[in-house]
């Protein structure tokens, strides 16, 4: 048994998410495995020659965050590109995007990402006559900040062939003007696909959100490209703090690259990667391909164990499914992506075969079709610690929310989606819900008290990646209307829902996502205390170091 340790870290304020020891000064570490949480003077015992003992200085150690719901491939790719967050009125986008073009003459299509829905103003719908009069020449693609639309130019339009419109699947669409063209927004992934295959990445970021599939030919260099873009974005994800990250879009191709950066230069996170189950595909893919991939990729630090679905889209789009209608469009209540049958069946085999599930459900309609597809599951095969998950819940029923609890069913949820909350519009949002439905979202306490897991994460790139900010927006989410409830959980529970749960949510709790001896060494110091910082402060706290798999991923300059 090891007894010297490689790294002690004192002078800390240790959280360490364990429920029997819950607070420590120290802790030890020996290769990859946590060798003592304790005391300075009990954690000293672990001291030799050529242990590195770092000083936290006074702030606080916490399990290394688990980002439960990210985006890796194309969060990495987007690193390289403009961001227009805070960018509003046409002048500023304007200016924003012509300094972008000027600094990148030969990109075939300038793309920027975190546009509002309101970019313009809060009444006035971006259209490509917009970007033409910004941006005549070249192909320009805008992405809202959710992903879920796009605003592309006529050059891009032209380029991609969709000028005039196109074939898209069901819950997308190229929006078509009153002259016969299309206007410009692209709803989906299917309608933005076409465009985004033009960018620097020539799409294969997005393959595994619009198709769950391969790119159809990659040359060597494309290749060793994508494999550069992951690295950064992996060590950016470091840099935060993180040391799991639980994707929500797969492919074998992004499996296999991943694969190679552990196998040459190790991952500096762990990473686990869904199958991404489409609406098209058959069920045979779930014993086909979703179980070989578990049993190809069952590492600690690289796997593939669940299915991930979109039961519809979001509501600023008029994609989000919901019971009742659309406030502001009456007669529109959303399509879902699978019908109930379908989806029943799917999550039928694939719990089943012992695989996990994830599905996208932000409208109360689709909350309560997963619900209803999970309790299918039971009914089906028996009860069993499946810990299926239901992504976003942006609005739900209020008969549903017990169902949580009686289905085992987690809630992953996202602190920096709310409007008002990171700077984010509160409208279209409340217009389109309508203020009857606004004390059933983003119920984040409701849910909780009613005895549901909880897992928080920021679904980056949609949201910034930094777990500091996104805490501090858990901590000061204000309520729309006096007399709401306040979804706010306390410090502890939105560290847990960070940390300890994260772990439990992926079936790893026996040796991560908790400080204790015997534990994975996954670590993160950061520069100040979180217990006594005010909460609108926690985002300036900074990692300092981060310790994944007890290597050191990152350390401040």
């Amino acid at each position: 048994m090891q007894t010297e340790a490689s790294f002690i870290i004192r002078n800390a304020r240790v959280l360490t998410m364990d429920d029997a020891r819950p607070r420590a000064e120290a802790i030890a570490i020996g290769a990859n495995r946590i060798l003592a949480v304790g005391s300075e003077a009990e954690v000293d015992a672990f001291s030799g020659p050529d242990t590195h003992v770092i000083d936290a200085r006074g702030g606080s150690v916490l399990p290394g965050f688990n980002e439960a719901h990210m985006h890796i491939f194309g969060g990495s790719a987007e690193l390289s590109e403009l961001s227009l967050m805070g960018i509003r009125g046409f002048d500023a986008l304007d200016a924003a995007i012509k300094a972008y073009a000027a600094q990148y003459p030969e990109r075939r299509l300038l793309v920027a990402q975190q546009a509002e829905y309101t970019i313009l103003s809060d009444h006035e719908r971006l259209t490509r006559h917009h970007l033409d009069r910004i941006l005549p020449d070249r192909p320009l693609f805008l992405c809202a900040y959710d992903h879920h639309t796009g605003w592309a130019n006529t050059a891009a339009l032209k380029m991609a062939g969709i000028l005039e419109g196109g074939e898209v699947g069901v819950g997308n669409e190229i929006v078509m003007g009153e002259d016969g063209l299309a206007n410009g927004e692209l709803r989906e992934s299917d309608a933005m696909a076409p465009v985004a295959a033009f960018g620097e990445s020539g799409g294969r970021d997005m393959l595994g959100i619009t198709t769950g599939g391969d790119p159809a030919h990659v040359t060597a260099e494309e290749r060793a490209s994508d494999i550069e873009t992951l690295k950064k974005g992996l060590a950016y994800v470091a840099s935060l703090g993180i040391t799991s990250l639980q994707n929500m879009d797969g492919s074998l191709y992004q499996l296999e690259l991943l694969d190679e950066i552990e196998r040459t230069t190790g991952l500096p996170v762990r990473v686990r990667m869904p199958f991404h189950m489409k609406n098209f595909m058959p069920l045979s893919d779930l014993t086909e391909k979703a179980a070989v991939w578990r049993a190809r990729f069952s590492g600690d630090r690289l796997r593939c164990d669940f299915v991930k679905l979109f039961m519809d889209g979001v509501t600023e789009s008029g994609t989000a499914v919901f019971i009742d209608d659309y406030c502001h469009r009456p007669g529109w209540k959303g399509e879902p992506l699978f019908s109930q049958t379908h989806f029943d069946t799917i999550a039928t085999a694939a719990d089943r075969l012992g695989l996990q599930i994830a599905v996208h459900a932000i409208g109360d309609g689709a909350v309560n079709m997963v619900l209803n597809g999970y309790e299918a599951a039971i009914r089906a095969n028996g009860r069993r610690d499946s810990r299926h998950r239901i992504e976003h819940i942006e609005v739900v029923q209020p008969s549903d929310i017990p169902r949580f609890q009686a289905l085992g069913t987690v809630a992953s949820m996202q602190p920096v989606h709310p409007p008002g909350v990171a700077g984010l519009p509160l409208e279209p949002y409340l217009s389109y819900i309508g203020e009857d439905r606004w004390p059933h979202a983003f119920a984040w306490k409701t849910l909780v008290d009613a005895g549901t897991n909880i897992v928080f994460a920021t679904d980056w790139p949609v949201s910034p990646l930094d777990p500091m900010n996104c805490i501090q927006c858990a901590m000061t989410r204000p309520v729309w209307k006096e007399g709401l409830e306040d979804q706010r959980l306390s410090l502890q529970e939105t560290l847990a829902a960070y940390t300890r749960t994260g772990a439990w949510v992926e079936f790893m709790e026996d040796r991560k996502g908790m400080l204790k001896a015997g534990y994975l060494a996954d670590i993160v110091v950061l520069s100040a205390n979180v217990e006594t910082s005010p909460h609108d402060e926690l985002a300036s706290i900074r990692p300092v170091l981060t310790i994944c798999d007890g290597r050191v991923t990152h350390q401040a300059g």
